[in-house]
């Protein structure tokens, strides 16, 4: 379940369907994602086809990562089934 979000824009679309503050040709594909990280109970239930689920390394160590597309990612803590600090952003 989402619990908590640092991307305003994200937490809006998820909670308002307001994408008014998201790249319009990543509002279906964000709305997919998170819908299933909403429902996971196991970090492994978001590795869907084309995710590329990754927790990422170094001072980023207990963060996961999903592919929005090209280098757009949603970022996340995950916790006891729960998802926190959700993030929407291009790190590379």
């Amino acid at each position: 379940m989402i619990k908590s979000f640092k991307h305003k824009g994200l937490e809006k679309l998820f909670l308002n369907s307001d994408a008014s503050k998201i790249n319009q040709e990543h509002t279906k594909r964000l709305r997919l994602i998170l819908a299933i990280i909403h429902k996971a109970k196991i970090v492994e239930d978001i590795d869907f086809i084309g995710a590329n689920l990754h927790e990422l390394k170094g001072d980023r160590k207990g963060i996961w990562s999903v592919t929005v597309r090209a280098n757009w990612r949603i970022t996340f803590k995950f916790e006891n089934g729960n998802a926190y600090i959700l993030d929407y952003e291009d790190y590379h």
